[in-house]
């Protein structure tokens, strides 16, 4: 099995979810992937023509051209509100046979991988060496029998994550000149220079914003210095997103009792959506955090933290938030 690491930039707010699965690079066995100078597929017969992938790099994956050739998934499908879930927006889940196993975190089902025959295995990495959605002994023990590409989103920002998995779609046989990834990338630009406008405004009207999730005993103020969509929102566009000033070890966020929900005034809040609608209604269940203006006004939208990595989609999600903005001016 031969393992290749894409450059890429995701680091992400992983509110709630686990990054504890780390694997290693092996170079044993015949594999198409070569992992020691850049991408490199075998493109002589086309290409693969089945791949099982985890659900956010093959939603990325079937908007740019390939979704007949993802066979199977592993990871978020169904949302906790019905339909697809926020990380795998564009995947159809009757397409696909999904092998996530019953297990911890980490668990995929290797019967059904391999009743799937693939050609080729995909996941990503938002830390090297931690694998989205994949175990390290079930990363050895799928890299005995099939190739795997690890798309590594530690180091880039959105738009370079964007363009890594581009990169990788394309050895994989997708055509990057087609009307709907230049229309993704048209619809990015446009949100863009539309949210660009829009902070200006903000900020002149002293409005600001706040990226939130909660648990049973904690509230949890995202960090947009370490989140890539926000810190790009924030650096790049400069729409004025809180930045927590006691973010935990690691950097994700700072962690508060619901007594202290109140430390942010915002008026808006971006409410992480993995938790669905529940989420939403936790934050109004605290009386704390209904004392700020946010709260007060019921200023909530929904905030897709890890989603497929396209112009589209980040376009699409960009444009969610500056429609829900606009209604502060």
């Amino acid at each position: 099995m031969k393992t290749r690491s894409l450059a890429g930039a995701l680091v992400g707010a992983l509110l709630l979810l686990p990054l504890a699965a780390c694997g290693s690079d092996s170079d044993s066995g015949d594999g198409s992937v070569d992992q020691t100078d850049g991408i490199d597929v075998d493109l002589a017969d086309g290409g693969p023509e089945r791949i099982v992938a985890q659900t956010t790099i093959a939603a990325a994956l079937t908007q740019l051209g390939l979704g007949d050739r993802i066979v199977g998934t592993f990871g978020p499908l169904n949302g906790p509100d019905g339909g697809v879930d926020s990380q795998a927006q564009g995947l159809d889940p009757a397409s696909v046979e999904d092998v996530t196993g019953a297990g911890d975190y980490g668990d995929i089902d290797e019967e059904k991988v391999a009743a799937l025959d693939p050609d080729l295995i995909v996941t990503s990495s938002y830390i090297e060496g931690d694998y989205w959605y994949m175990s390290k002994p079930i990363h050895d023990s799928l890299g005995q029998q099939w190739d795997i590409v690890v798309a590594n989103y530690d180091g880039l920002d959105l738009t370079g994550q964007i363009e890594e998995v581009q990169e990788l779609a394309e050895e994989l046989g997708a055509d990057l000149d087609s009307d709907e990834v230049a229309a993704g990338q048209a619809a990015f630009d446009e949100a863009s220079a539309t949210a660009t406008a829009l902070g200006e405004q903000l900020t002149a009207a002293g409005k600001t914003a706040l990226a939130v999730s909660g648990s049973v005993d904690s509230f949890y103020v995202s960090n947009p210095a370490v989140s890539q969509d926000l810190n790009y929102w924030v650096e790049t566009l400069g729409l004025p997103i809180t930045i927590p000033d006691n973010p935990d070890a690691q950097g994700y966020f700072e962690t508060l009792s619901w007594e202290d929900a109140d430390k942010y005034n915002a008026d808006l809040v971006l409410v992480d959506d993995r938790q669905g609608q529940a989420g939403v209604q936790a934050l109004k269940a605290q009386p704390v955090f209904a004392t700020i203006t946010a709260a007060k006004n019921d200023a909530y939208t929904p905030w897709t933290s890890v989603y497929p990595p396209t112009y589209q989609t980040a376009a699409d999600l960009l444009t969610r938030f500056t429609t829900a903005a606009q209604g502060l001016l």
